[in-house]
C-alpha cells in the first residue's frame, strides 16, 4: 500500500505520457484517458487478465496502473489491511453481492477506506461504542453488513432485499448503502464519503414515481417535501433512496433508524441544514453526519489490535494528485 511517504509531492506528466508517482521509480507509461480506465475497471470487476491487455498503463515494479491524478492496484489487495485468511474469506463473500467492485482497486477508493476502518473496530469491538456515541443509545449485539452482504445470513441481508423489492428497485442494482448496522435496539445506514458529494439524481426522472407507491405510501409518512423535490430539484436521490428504504424496515424490525452520513471533516459541512428539512424526522428517527477524524480519535482514545497501523494509516493516506499535479492527504488529522 503506497501512501504520502511512499509517494513523489508532484506527479510528472510529459506529453503523452506520465512517471509512477512511486519515490525512487522513473517508469514512464501511457497517459490513460477515460475509456481505457472504465475498459480496466470493466476487466477487474469481472476478473479478466488485465496487466497483458493494458499493459502500456502499468508500472510492473509497483503493479499499478497510473492516471493523471491517482494510481490503481493490479490485485485489490494491496489496497487492504485486514487480509488474513477470515477477512480474505470475508471480502471475497461480500463481493459475489457487491455492485461495483472495482473501487476496491482504486487508491481514491472509498470503499477501500470504509473496509480498513470499519473492519478495524468491528474485529476489535469497537463498533458498539461509536455508534452508541452517535444514538445516544444503548446499542445491543450489533452486526455489521458491509455492501448489503449479511455474514449470517450468507447472503445479500434479506431486509434489504425485501425493501427494494417493496418500492420496485433492481433487485441487482437497486440502493447500497456501505455498511448496514443492525443492533437488537437500532438500525444504522451509513453512507461514506470521500471525495464524491451527496449530490446524486436519477437517470431517469419518471422512474421515482415507485418510489411514491411502494410501503402503502410510505413516502408521505417519512418525509415533508415531495419525491420530485428532493430526488431532482435538491438531488439528494441516493439520501433518499436510503432514508425512504432505512425507515421502513426499522418500521418492520421494530427498531429506532438513524442515516448516518460519514464526510470528510472540510466536505458538506451544511448536509445536515439541507437534507433534514424534507424529513419527518422523530426520536426515533433521525439523519446524522460524523466525519472521518472523529473516527480517528476516538481510535486515537482507545485500544486494539492494529492500533497504530490504522493511525499511520489515517495520517499517510492521500486521495491522489490535484489539477496542478500535487499530492493531496485525505484526512485533516491534527499533529499528536
Amino acid at each position: 500500500m503506497f501512501g504520502w511517504e511512499d509517494l513523489k509531492d508532484k506527479i510528472e506528466i510529459e506529453n503523452d505520457t506520465i512517471v509512477c508517482p512511486v519515490r525512487g521509480c522513473s517508469n514512464k507509461v501511457r497517459k490513460i484517458d477515460k475509456k481505457f480506465l472504465n475498459l480496466i475497471d470493466s476487466c477487474l470487476e469481472k476478473k479478466q487478465p488485465v496487466r497483458e491487455k493494458f499493459s502500456q498503463y502499468f508500472c510492473p515494479n509497483h503493479r499499478i496502473f497510473i492516471t493523471p491524478t491517482t494510481f490503481i492496484y493490479e490485485d485489490f489487495r494491496e489496497n487492504l489491511f485486514w487480509k488474513n485468511k477470515e477477512d480474505i474469506i470475508l471480502i471475497k463473500e461480500i463481493c459475489k453481492y457487491k455492485r461495483v467492485k472495482a473501487q476496491l482497486h482504486h487508491n481514491n477508493s472509498e470503499d477501500a477506506v470504509t473496509w480498513n476502518v470499519f473492519r478495524y473496530l468491528e474485529k476489535n469491538n469497537l463498533l458498539q461504542k461509536v455508534f452508541e456515541k452517535i444514538s445516544g443509545s444503548e446499542i445491543k449485539n450489533p452486526e455489521i453488513i458491509y455492501w448489503s452482504y449479511s455474514s449470517l445470513q450468507k447472503n445479500e441481508w434479506k431486509y434489504l432485499k425485501q425493501a427494494k423489492k417493496e418500492f420496485g428497485e433492481d433487485l441487482k442494482h437497486g440502493s447500497e448503502p456501505d455498511l448496514i448496522i443492525r443492533s437488537a435496539n437500532v438500525l444504522f445506514f451509513v453512507e461514506a464519503k470521500l471525495q464524491a458529494t451527496n449530490e446524486t439524481s436519477p437517470k431517469n426522472p419518471k422512474g421515482i414515481k415507485k418510489y411514491l407507491e411502494g410501503g402503502n405510501n410510505w413516502f408521505e409518512k417519512v418525509f415533508l417535501s415531495d419525491c420530485e423535490t428532493v430526488a431532482i430539484k435538491e438531488k439528494r436521490y441516493e439520501l433518499m433512496r436510503f432514508w425512504l428504504l432505512g425507515t421502513w424496515i426499522a418500521r418492520q424490525l421494530n427498531l429506532d433508524f438513524y442515516l448516518v452520513n460519514l464526510t470528510l471533516s472540510e466536505n458538506e459541512k451544511d448536509i445536515e441544514e439541507r437534507f433534514k428539512p424534507f424529513l419527518k424526522e422523530t426520536k426515533g428517527r433521525k439523519f446524522i453526519r460524523i466525519v472521518w477524524e472523529d473516527i480517528y480519535e476516538y481510535i486515537l482514545n482507545t485500544e486494539g489490535t492494529g492500533k497504530d497501523k490504522l493511525l499511520h494509516y489515517f495520517k499517510n493516506k492521500t486521495i491522489g494528485y490535484n489539477s496542478q499535479g500535487k499530492i493531496q492527504k485525505l484526512f485533516s488529522i491534527r499533529k499528536i
